[in-house]
Protein backbone atom coordinates (compact mmCIF):
# COMPACT_ATOMS: atom_id res chain seq x y z
CA UNK A 1 0.00 0.00 0.00
CA UNK A 2 1.24 3.24 -1.21
CA UNK A 3 1.69 5.72 1.91
CA UNK A 4 0.14 9.41 1.72
CA UNK A 5 3.17 11.91 2.33
CA UNK A 6 2.73 15.73 3.04
CA UNK A 7 5.99 17.97 2.79
CA UNK A 8 6.81 20.93 5.61
CA UNK A 9 9.04 23.36 5.33
CA UNK A 10 7.56 24.58 9.14
CA UNK A 11 7.48 22.36 12.37
CA UNK A 12 4.93 23.86 14.23
CA UNK A 13 2.46 23.15 10.71
CA UNK A 14 3.46 19.79 10.61
CA UNK A 15 2.35 19.12 14.27
CA UNK A 16 -1.01 21.01 13.80
CA UNK A 17 -1.27 18.49 10.58
CA UNK A 18 -0.59 15.43 12.58
CA UNK A 19 -3.21 16.74 15.27
CA UNK A 20 -5.86 17.39 12.28
CA UNK A 21 -5.17 13.77 10.98
CA UNK A 22 -5.84 12.59 14.53
CA UNK A 23 -8.51 14.10 15.15
CA UNK A 24 -10.00 12.45 11.82
CA UNK A 25 -9.07 9.02 13.34
CA UNK A 26 -6.09 8.64 11.99
CA UNK A 27 -4.24 6.23 14.38
CA UNK A 28 -0.91 7.12 15.71
CA UNK A 29 0.57 4.11 14.66
CA UNK A 30 0.24 4.77 11.08
CA UNK A 31 2.24 8.33 11.76
CA UNK A 32 5.59 8.64 10.72
CA UNK A 33 7.77 12.17 10.21
CA UNK A 34 11.08 12.06 8.87
CA UNK A 35 13.97 14.20 8.18
CA UNK A 36 17.29 14.69 6.52
CA UNK A 37 18.93 15.01 10.41
CA UNK A 38 18.30 11.88 13.10
CA UNK A 39 18.18 14.15 15.87
CA UNK A 40 15.43 16.78 14.31
CA UNK A 41 12.81 13.75 13.11
CA UNK A 42 13.20 12.31 16.97
CA UNK A 43 12.51 16.07 17.78
CA UNK A 44 9.30 16.69 15.91
CA UNK A 45 8.17 12.95 16.27
CA UNK A 46 8.56 13.71 19.90
CA UNK A 47 6.52 17.04 19.97
CA UNK A 48 4.29 15.87 17.93
CA UNK A 49 3.87 11.79 19.07
CA UNK A 50 4.19 10.06 15.70
CA UNK A 51 6.56 7.34 14.95
CA UNK A 52 10.21 6.79 13.08
CA UNK A 53 11.54 4.80 10.74
CA UNK A 54 13.19 2.18 11.98
CA UNK A 55 13.94 -1.83 12.32
CA UNK A 56 10.17 -2.55 12.69
CA UNK A 57 9.56 -1.02 9.68
CA UNK A 58 12.70 -1.88 7.30
CA UNK A 59 13.62 -5.43 8.91
CA UNK A 60 16.75 -6.12 10.80
CA UNK A 61 18.51 -6.56 7.35
CA UNK A 62 17.88 -3.30 5.84
CA UNK A 63 18.77 -1.32 8.96
CA UNK A 64 21.68 -3.08 9.26
CA UNK A 65 22.70 -1.99 5.41
CA UNK A 66 21.09 1.13 6.35
CA UNK A 67 23.26 1.69 9.13
CA UNK A 68 26.58 1.08 6.82
CA UNK A 69 24.91 3.06 4.71
CA UNK A 70 25.14 7.26 3.25
CA UNK A 71 22.49 9.15 4.77
CA UNK A 72 20.90 9.90 1.34
CA UNK A 73 20.72 5.96 0.43
CA UNK A 74 19.33 5.22 4.09
CA UNK A 75 16.63 8.07 3.95
CA UNK A 76 15.50 6.61 0.05
CA UNK A 77 15.84 2.70 1.95
CA UNK A 78 13.54 4.17 4.61
CA UNK A 79 10.92 5.93 2.33
CA UNK A 80 11.34 2.52 -0.18
CA UNK A 81 10.63 0.16 2.55
CA UNK A 82 7.51 2.21 3.92
CA UNK A 83 5.74 2.05 -0.21
CA UNK A 84 7.71 4.56 -2.09
CA UNK A 85 9.19 3.49 -5.50
CA UNK A 86 12.45 3.97 -6.08
CA UNK A 87 11.87 6.96 -8.36
CA UNK A 88 9.19 8.30 -5.43
CA UNK A 89 11.68 6.97 -2.57
CA UNK A 90 14.22 9.87 -4.78
CA UNK A 91 12.38 12.35 -5.40
CA UNK A 92 11.65 12.83 -1.76
CA UNK A 93 15.23 12.15 -0.30
CA UNK A 94 15.85 15.43 -2.44
CA UNK A 95 13.13 17.45 -0.69
CA UNK A 96 14.90 15.82 2.40
CA UNK A 97 17.84 17.52 1.58
CA UNK A 98 16.65 21.17 1.08
CA UNK A 99 15.71 20.88 4.74
CA UNK A 100 11.71 19.61 4.39
CA UNK A 101 10.31 17.46 6.67
CA UNK A 102 7.65 15.39 5.96
CA UNK A 103 4.79 13.90 7.39
CA UNK A 104 4.15 10.20 6.23
CA UNK A 105 0.67 8.05 6.72
CA UNK A 106 0.39 4.39 6.23
CA UNK A 107 -2.46 2.53 5.93
CA UNK A 108 -3.81 5.62 3.96
CA UNK A 109 -6.36 3.90 2.19
CA UNK A 110 -8.29 2.85 5.02
CA UNK A 111 -8.42 6.75 6.09
CA UNK A 112 -9.57 7.71 2.61
CA UNK A 113 -6.30 9.71 1.98
CA UNK A 114 -5.53 8.40 -1.74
Amino acid sequence: MKPYIEEFQNEDKLEQAVNNLKNKGVQANDLYVLTHDDERTERISDKAETNVIGIEETGLNQAVENFFSKKGDELRNQLYEIGLSEDEAQTYEEKLDEGKALLIVTNAEQYHLV
